[in-house]
């Protein structure tokens, strides 16, 4: 699964910045799945689910000291879910290797058989009680109901698990956790702009203010013609 551009990252900024735009991204992402990996029968929503909780839990083990606890807390959790869909999708690749295993099998024998009888116009069924493999498929069936039995436990320990994070909120505390340290950057960026605009604005006055003592000296000390003689007067 493609993973989810992550927009406005800037190599200029602040770390907790561009791991909060990560980890807000990686987190819709895991919950995007939802519900239809809590569909028995979705394993690709459920495949996809569990690589979205990697990749949340590698950036939140990597940044969320940025976070807090709530960022310590959804890594566990994202680990613990990772996992059960791991177990998961075992059983999902299990169960088809399985059957490809057995029908596998079936050629096999089915074409030895076919050897053994030869130019015969109807095969022996004895010959079938005597297959090579007879006593695989049965071990081979067992072991597809205990695998299917497994990933259904399985699966129930994932839906109990999902939806008890969702009532205890723990992915609403690293949302607002992730959107409160945003907004702080934001306004503390804005009153870093304010304390800039003002800092321009006083050297600005300062400028005008020297430049304005600077014309009242020059203009005091340039001398004036008396306007009817035309000549300067004693100073």
């Amino acid at each position: 699964m493609k993973a989810r551009r992550v927009k406005r990252l800037d190599p200029d900024v602040s770390l907790e910045e561009n791991a909060a735009r990560i980890v807000s991204v990686r987190l819709a992402e895991m919950r995007s799945f939802a519900p239809a990996a809590l569909d028995p029968a979705n394993s690709v929503a459920q495949h996809d689910m569990r690589i979205a909780a990697k990749r949340l839990r590698y950036i939140l083990e990597a940044t969320g000291f940025c976070f807090g606890k709530p960022a310590q807390t959804a890594a566990r959790r994202a680990r613990d879910l990772q996992g059960l869909l791991g177990e998961m999708h075992d059983c999902d690749v299990m169960l088809p290797a399985i059957d490809t295993h057995i029908a596998d099998l079936r050629v096999e024998d089915a074409g030895a058989l076919r050897e053994k009888a030869g130019d015969a116009r109807a095969l022996d069924p004895a010959l079938a009680a005597r297959a090579r493999h007879r006593t695989a498929y049965r071990g081979l069936e067992v072991l597809t109901v205990y695998v299917q039995a497994r990933r259904g436990l399985l699966f129930d320990r994932f839906l109990a698990f999902w939806r008890a994070q969702e009532g205890a909120g723990t992915w609403d505390r690293l949302d607002r956790a992730v959107a409160g340290r945003l907004h702080e950057i934001k306004e503390r960026r804005r009153a870093e702009q304010r304390i800039e605009n003002a800092r321009r604005e006083l050297e600005e006055a300062e400028r005008k203010a020297r430049r304005a003592a600077a014309e009242l000296a020059a203009a005091a000390d340039y001398p004036i013609t008396d306007r009817t003689s035309g000549t300067y007067p004693d100073r």
